[in-house]
């Protein structure tokens, strides 16, 4: 069996700063960080339901510009806690991310290379869950394009690029799906279109799949989430 790899992502738990859109800089503590994203914890509020330039400075010899989005957030203990998905990072960025994480923080660089992390070589493999995954039930539509597949389902959990679903019928493998999300904001359903990559029996009755998402929905993601 392929087994997809994914993009490792570095516990680091250091303080840092970033600079919003070339305007204001911010303390914060860096949770983690990836290729593709990061955790951030600080007292300023980051721009939501759009895409923001970013400046992460790790220190004085180690800065990163990247395009970000907020795929999450929570407030704890008055403390605004982020997770953020780079939607847009220059090859000659991620290049630096890579080498400012080897030198700033390489006993947890190497810890990965150990438990068999992905390095920069590796890059190039898709990271099958770079948005945060939330437990989350609510209903929804389905239809399948061309199989003549209808029904209702919920959602067990969500994120940005995919969901599991509860189903009373099994689905085949890769089908096609057009997926109605009834969301409790008052708003018309959420149009989403996914494809079936895994199927198994349910303990609790009927059948639990998992629907890969044509493409990230953060606009989306954010009205579940608003909703939680």
């Amino acid at each position: 069996m392929k087994i997809k790899r994914q993009v490792t992502r570095w516990q680091v738990n250091s303080r840092a700063r970033i600079q919003l859109e070339r305007d204001d800089f911010h303390d914060c503590t860096l949770s983690d960080i990836s290729l593709k994203g990061c955790k951030l914890c600080l007292e300023a509020k980051l721009p939501r339901n759009r895409r923001f330039e970013l400046l992460l400075i790790l220190s004085d010899e180690h800065k990163i510009e990247v395009e970000a989005w907020v795929c999450w957030h929570k407030t704890i203990e008055e403390q605004e806690i982020y997770g953020l998905y780079f939607s847009r990072v220059r090859d000659s960025e991620r290049d630096k991310l890579y080498k400012s994480v080897s030198n700033i923080f390489p006993e947890e660089v190497n810890r990965q290379r150990w438990e068999g992390g992905v390095t920069m070589e590796d890059a190039s493999f898709s990271d099958r869950r770079i948005f945060e995954r939330f437990s989350v039930k609510m209903p929804l539509k389905y239809l399948g394009i061309g199989a003549g597949h209808e029904g209702e389902a919920e959602t067990i959990d969500v994120s940005a690029k995919g969901m599991g679903l509860i189903a009373k019928q099994a689905l085949p493998l890769h089908t096609a799906l057009e997926l109605w999300l009834n969301i409790p904001d008052k708003g018309e359903p959420l149009y989403a279109r996914g494809e079936v990559v895994w199927s198994r029996p349910a303990a609790e009755g009927g059948h639990r799949l998992g629907i890969s998402l044509e493409k990230a929905d953060l606009m989306g993601m954010s009205r579940v989430l608003r909703t939680i």
